[in-house]
Order: structure tokens, then sequence, then C-alpha cells
């Protein structure tokens, strides 16, 4: 992993390999962020909107879920909101840090899988995730996958640098 995203100034062979490496790289920045704080602190909320650093690795999973395999793949994927319970995420005391970041990872491995054998411009399978509407083109359903990495990376920016500087006061 780098600290920043991909430099538009490096070559990548395609638009599609373009995508998967900043889903990469932001997967990569949330699980070490997540990673780097203390087991108290991955469990701790320190927003007035109440998730964990824990909750947002499994949320992370579970939009990627949505987004790619129930939406665009139009595929039965169970329950596609079993990050949330009662109106807000959810995590269990013993799912573990290391289970979090194995299942996000694999789901990451599938995106990518999806994302290189895919035309930008195919439109997903209609479906329940489509409330609907007609399915996007994958480049859409990637567009929007990107913004909420890269929107949720930051908040759990600010959540790491609140721990670090309440652990040196």
């Amino acid at each position: 992993m780098t600290d920043s995203p991909p430099s538009p100034t490096v070559p990548i062979g395609s638009r599609n390999e373009v995508f998967t490496a900043y889903l990469d790289h932001y997967r990569a920045t949330v699980i070490t962020t997540v990673k780097r704080l203390s087991e108290a602190e991955q469990r701790h909320s320190r927003l007035p909107s109440g998730w964990t650093p824990v909750e947002l690795l499994k949320h992370l999973r579970y939009v990627e879920l949505r987004w790619i395999e129930w939406g665009f793949e139009g595929r039965d994927v169970g329950y596609p909101w079993g990050d949330g319970r009662d109106g807000r995420w959810h995590v269990d005391a013993s799912e573990s840090v290391t289970e979090l970041v194995a299942v996000l990872l694999a789901q990451g491995e599938h995106t990518r899988e999806v994302v290189l054998a895919a035309d930008l411009s195919t439109v997903g399978r209609p479906g329940e995730r489509w409330e609907g509407a007609e399915p996007p083109t994958l480049e859409r359903v990637l567009f929007h996958l990107l913004q909420e990495y890269a929107r949720h990376a930051g908040h759990l920016d600010i959540v790491a640098e609140l721990a670090a500087a309440d652990s040196l006061a």
C-alpha cells in the first residue's frame, strides 16, 4: 500500500485497471488504518453517528457485495444488509478484526475479478438492487463505489486522528 492513490501520470493498462487500482488502494488504506488502532479504539465510536472502525470494515464489505454481486451481477446474496441491525451498522463481539479484514479482502478480490473481466459500458442485470430503476453501467457502479470508499477512508482518518490525539493527552 502507498500513502496516496495511483498517480494520474503513471500509466495503467486500462480504465478497468484504474478503477481496481483505486479501489485496492482505498480498501488497503481502510484496513491499515483500522489495524493501527488499539483493540479498544477499533470497537469504540468517537462520532455522534455511533459507528466504530470495525463496523466500517464490515459495512464496506457489504457495500461491495450490494453494488457488485447483488446489483451489477444480479446474484442472490441472501440478506444484502447484513452489516446493519436496528437501523445502524453492527458487528458482533465475536467477529474479529482478522475475520472482518479477510472477508473484506475476499470481497475485494471478487470485485477485482468482475471488473477486469467486463466492459465498463456493460449494464447491470435488472433486480431488486435497483428498486425498479434501470440498472446502471459497470462504470457508474464503480464511480459510486469508489466515492463511497474515499469518503469513508476520510471519515476513518479523522477517527484515527482523534484517537491519536487522546493517546497523547
